[in-house]
């Protein structure tokens, strides 16, 4: 929500949760033919302190985990196959002992936005390995 209103109060303006999109974005600006991902590190497997496998059913979470961390890869690859720039925000940007200044968070996704890159991770890029149990 903070990012939403700082982006808007900025003057960029955007479409929410797009269902015509592969992965159904966050924010969608059509007229940048960019889209925007917040990715919570939890579920997408973010390497970060806010990311802990748990303790309970390890075999179910890392199959969730690592599908989720493949259906992410996909619905990138395809939106930018479609000609879409695609931006991943992680949630400990905005959270968490290791948060950055909003203004920074803002910062980053505008220079996405008026740029011409493909691809940018805000917030480290790498995700939790995910092996079979074997």
């Amino acid at each position: 929500m903070i990012l939403r209103r700082g982006l808007h109060a900025l003057g960029y303006r955007y479409r929410l949760h797009a269902r015509t999109f592969p992965g159904k974005p966050d924010l969608v600006f059509a007229g940048r033919r960019a889209v925007i991902f917040v990715h919570g590190c939890f579920w997408h497997g973010h390497d970060c302190n806010l990311f802990r496998w748990p303790a309970t059913r390890p075999e179910f979470w890392r199959a969730k985990i690592g599908g989720n961390i493949a259906r992410d890869a996909r619905v990138r690859d395809q939106l930018l196959a479609d000609g879409w720039r695609v931006a991943d925000v992680w949630e400990c940007t905005m959270r968490g002992r290791a948060r950055w200044p909003i203004g920074d968070v803002l910062g980053e996704c505008a220079a996405f936005l008026d740029s011409d890159e493909v691809y940018r991770s805000i917030g480290c890029s790498s995700t939790v390995e995910v092996d079979d149990g074997a």
